[in-house]
């Protein structure tokens, strides 16, 4: 598989302030990837270098085959951009926007057609000052596929939202790679990135510290799978603590928490404990690591 974007070496520097140290990732054509990290972590000033709208120190960027640094122009004709916020004119509509951002590209879309994509028919000829949230969300995103972009950049695109509508725009994002589109994404919302994103690359401190589908980073962390049993009569603490792997042990009643490296030996043991005690197990948990406990163990601030 082609790579739509290649990132390397990339640096900003904003005063004392190394925003961005030799940032490197490729993005699959077809693929939606996933940049997080903790605030001030450098996210938003890759994307902001990659799209160019602001110019890196140090590296080099290539969009669809085209050096980013040297042609920029070329490759504003096939990318589009959804930043955290869309400032317009209080009193321009929809359907103007579309239009007057659609005279900018050599190939665009009808905006009935965006209109339609985004929900924003009925708000068509409304202006933008009266717009929701949500509405203005919308809006930013059948801005960035105006020019029928290949590629898609899209900054923190739920942020602030209510949950109907980070739902939706979840949909319309996840929808973009099945209608053919590469998609940047950026967001603080660890269980959208793992919902929506085939890889994901987290920053701390203007770096790369990981990479890798949601799946292979949960297995590559650290954190113990967590246990919640509740059974037909009390277990006494010293016999699940016998048990292999037994860590963090809290009973209370006929309920114990506790954590485990290896949740397969662990449960096995146990379920031979209680069956020779002739206790049974009425519900069982095993919550494993999830991409927030592989984000706290990567940006913790010791790190």
């Amino acid at each position: 598989m082609s790579a739509k974007v290649v990132v390397r070496d990339l640096g900003k520097r904003y005063g004392d302030v190394q925003a961005a140290r030799g940032v490197s990732f490729d993005i699959d054509d077809g693929e939606i990837f996933g940049l997080i990290g903790p605030n001030g972590a450098g996210k938003t000033t890759t994307l902001e270098c990659i799209v160019g709208l602001r110019t890196p120190d140090a590296g080099s960027i290539e969009i669809c085959g085209i050096d980013a640094r040297q042609y920029p122009r070329e490759v504003k004709q096939r990318i589009g951009a959804a930043l955290q916020t869309t400032a317009l004119q209080s009193d321009i509509t929809p359907r103007e926007a579309l239009r007057l951002f659609g005279s900018f590209y050599r190939v665009r879309t009808k905006p009935e057609a965006l209109l339609a994509r985004f929900a924003l028919t009925e708000k068509a000829d409304s202006a933008f000052d009266t717009l929701s949230g949500g509405q203005r969300q919308r809006l930013a995103l059948a801005l960035a596929f105006v020019n029928a972009p290949e590629l898609v950049f899209l900054d923190e695109p739920t942020a602030g939202l209510d949950a109907q509508t980070r739902r939706d725009l979840r949909r319309q994002v996840a929808g973009m790679k099945e209608q053919g589109h590469t998609v940047l994404l950026t967001t603080h919302d660890l269980g959208e990135a793992q919902e929506i994103c085939d890889r994901i690359a987290i920053m701390n401190h203007g770096r790369i510290v990981a990479t890798g589908s949601p799946r292979e980073l949960i297995a590559r962390s650290e954190a113990l799978a967590a246990v919640t049993l509740w059974t037909s009569a009390p277990v006494e603490a010293v016999a699940l603590a016998a048990c292999p792997g037994v860590q963090d042990l809290a009973c209370e009643g006929n309920s114990a928490r506790f954590r485990t490296p290896d949740a397969g030996l662990t449960l096995a043991a146990l379920t031979q404990s209680l069956r020779d005690q002739g206790i049974d197990v009425i519900e069982l948990h095993v919550q494993k690591a999830t991409l927030e406990d592989v984000f706290l163990e990567l940006t913790s601030p010791d790190r």
